[in-house]
């Protein structure tokens, strides 16, 4: 009884709190604390190299953390050999190859991870010294493996053929050009030809002019003392020689005078990709920096209270959401509001984009909108500081930007001091809506036209993957796209020929993940088709399309098509449906002539008729095809022909790559039997 009457009074006592409390009233703000952030030590060997320790005794871990203050290298030609040579100091040394490197690393159970401007490694504390015998190893006898080199450079150049159709990619290249140029080094973009440049030679040169302790920073963290960090140091880093390193000097890069506009094109796409963006001139620690970053997390810093995000999702629905991002540097910052919209509101987008850049400049923020904000900030602020590698960072930080000594110490009183005023001086300095770069990568064809509004001379430029301005050509009179296909169709050998085709077996592979995946194809006139993927010799797939039905065989057992998907598999089985476009009832579109795969190509619209979509690129030079995209439910699929092989008078594709999303594999024919004949058992349903 008594328990039961204590809990009684306590709800009692609940009760009267809650009918004294004022809800309508947010609470005041109290004074943001002065908060005490573990100070770092530091000490400098003879070398130059400077050394900070924070010490973190919570778990017996230590982590080292080497970075080089460099100025970014203009790469020309060999774009890309500076990642490259961080990626290889990783390879192995004069003493252990890469495998016994992994192989002494994973015993200790360490991480050691290298980059083009530093080493980074952690073990458990008794592990330390093995560690820095590894670390230095990698750092003084990096053996630069040339077979390393070629690894790295097939796959970086598999990698630019998955982004050449990743509407993402191609924004990041575009807006990284127009907005530094091409002559900055936060303006160069890879290509195939830097790639395959790149020598074993330049990574070297990199290394030895570059990797110098008298532009280095040593930064440890964790379970050690200043005394033991210093030991270790001298140990394992007095030895590494000190010698003068270049300095590179860039100009700001030039600001547009008025809004400048720009497309990029990913054929059949349904969505745009947009970007407002440009260079701001804010650097680490500068008197503006807090405040300038407290108006962009109000315009569209990630919250769902950003004003970007309630305006283009919450009340227009244009997209799943909208961002915006301000980044200081050195050199050059930016600034970059983005979304994925519709591409049918690419246009209103950008619309309300501007609206609420200029909100922000003309109007004060309320007061509560903005404590909202600061709140968050101080909030993401003070749980960085549960990682002592933070304290490292702000440690390294104020040596290298020359900050005050108290710059994060001050942090959240400079922070809960920002203003309205403030907010609204910030916008009008940072927000340049009439100056900036207004991109959109999408359907080029439904968006270029709507976006001339934005222009004030009405011009919308066209850039390719690499930033490259792709200049229209003007089509020869009277052609059209059906006059391509016939074109087509004799590069292949001619109607003739292709009539008296009465059935092909295709023999290819591919290597995905390292597995070799085999693909048997069996086609006979005019739409029976059967499709067997295998790795192994075991059947992992298979399709068949007997000219009236149609199955699918997989893992989940089998399936057969009826209706939509019964239709499409009939058309697809066709041996060469350009010959019967008409017949079929398909749509055939001349879009245009632009530039694919470095070739002058006329673009071809054409749809099914179950209503799907593909876009093909015809050689302008050959007549073949180079490039096909197809609408798919799960994105589009974009088929790259590099090369033919003749059979029997006529041209199969012997090579071709598929890009389906982030991924991107060759397909390699390596038979093609044309009337051999098959047996009718292959197309069974």
């Amino acid at each position: 009884m008594k328990k039961i009457a204590l809990i009684l009074l306590a709800i009692v006592f609940a009760f009267n709190i809650q009918a004294q409390l004022d809800r309508s009233t947010p609470p005041q703000a109290g004074v943001a604390p002065k908060i005490n952030i573990g100070q770092a030590k530091s000490f400098e060997l003879k070398n130059g190299l400077k050394v900070f320790v924070v010490e973190n005794h919570k778990v017996p871990v230590v982590s080292y953390s080497l970075t080089l203050d460099i100025d970014p290298v203009l790469e020309g030609e060999k774009a890309g050999y500076v990642s490259m040579t961080g990626e290889l100091l990783r390879a192995g040394t004069s003493s252990r190859s890469k495998a016994e490197l992994d192989a002494s690393i994973d015993f200790i159970g360490a991480t050691l991870s290298t980059y083009q401007s530093g080493i980074f490694a952690r073990s458990l504390k008794k592990h330390s010294n093995e560690l820095l015998g590894l670390m230095t190893d990698v750092l003084y006898n990096p053996s630069f493996p040339v077979e390393e080199l070629d690894k790295s450079k097939k796959q970086t150049l598999t990698g630019l053929k998955s982004q050449k159709d990743n509407p993402g990619a191609i924004a990041s290249n575009v807006a990284s050009v127009l907005r530094y140029g091409k002559d900055h080094p936060y303006g160069e973009v890879m290509t195939e030809a830097t790639v395959e440049a790149i020598t074993i030679e330049d990574c070297k040169n990199f290394y030895k002019t570059y990797f110098r302790p008298n532009v280095g920073y040593l930064v440890i963290v964790g379970d050690i003392t200043v005394k033991e960090a210093k030991k270790q140091v001298k140990k394992y880093f007095a030895s590494w020689e000190a010698a003068e390193v270049p300095a590179h000097n860039y100009e700001f890069p030039k600001s547009y005078d008025a809004p400048k506009v720009a497309v990029s094109n990913k054929d059949a796409s349904t969505q745009s990709t947009i970007n407002l963006t440009y260079a701001v001139n804010l650097t680490p620690g500068h008197a503006d920096e807090i405040k300038a970053k407290v108006m962009n997390q109000v315009l569209g810093g990630g919250s769902f209270s950003a004003r970007l995000f309630q305006n283009l999702r919450e009340d227009k629905a244009f997209t799943y959401g909208a961002y915006s991002s301000l980044k200081s540097d050195e050199l050059a910052g930016r600034f970059t509001a983005s979304s994925q919209v519709r591409g049918s509101v690419t246009d209103s987008a950008f619309t309300e984009i501007l609206y609420e850049m200029n909100r922000m400049r003309d109007e004060l923020v309320e007061k509560d909108d903005l404590q909202l904000v600061i709140n968050s900030m101080m909030g993401q602020f003070s749980r960085s500081l549960e990682d002592p590698q933070t304290v490292a960072r702000f440690a390294l930080n104020i040596e290298k930007y020359g900050l005050p000594a108290d710059y994060y110490e001050s942090y959240l009183e400079k922070l809960s001091a920002v203003t309205p005023e403030d907010v609204k001086a910030m916008a009008h300095k940072y927000l340049t809506p009439d100056k900036a770069i207004i991109l959109a990568v999408g359907d080029v064809s439904k968006i270029k036209a709507t976006l001339k509004k934005f222009s004030k001379d009405g011009k919308v430029d066209m850039y390719d993957f690499y930033g490259n301005e792709v200049k229209s050509m003007p089509l020869p009179a009277g052609l059209t796209a059906k006059k391509i296909i016939e074109d087509y169709v004799k590069a292949l050998g001619g109607a003739d020929a292709l009539k008296g085709v009465n059935d092909v077996t295709m023999n290819a592979s591919m290597n995905m993940q390292g597995m070799t995946i085999n693909i048997d194809t069996y086609q006979r006139n005019p739409n029976q088709l059967c499709v067997e993927t295998k790795m192994n010799g075991n059947i992992m797939s298979k399709q068949v399309c007997n000219g009236e039905a149609a199955k699918v065989i997989s893992p989940m057992g089998e399936q057969k098509l009826e209706g939509e998907l019964l239709e499409k598999m009939k058309y697809d089985s066709y041996l060469f449906p350009e010959l019967q476009y008409t017949d079929l009832g398909f749509t055939t579109e001349l879009v245009g002539v632009e530039e694919t795969e470095g070739q002058d190509a006329y673009k071809v619209k054409v749809i099914s008729p179950d209503g799907s979509e593909k876009t093909v690129f015809f050689s302008r030079e050959s007549g073949l095809k180079i490039k096909e995209v197809t609408q798919t439910p799960q994105g589009n699929i974009a088929t790259l022909i590099t090369e033919y092989m003749n059979v029997k008078g006529i041209k199969f594709p012997k090579i071709m790559n598929q890009s389906v999303g982030p991924q991107s594999f060759d397909v390699i024919f390596e038979s093609i039997k044309v009337n051999e004949g098959i047996e009718e058992s292959i197309f069974e349903i």
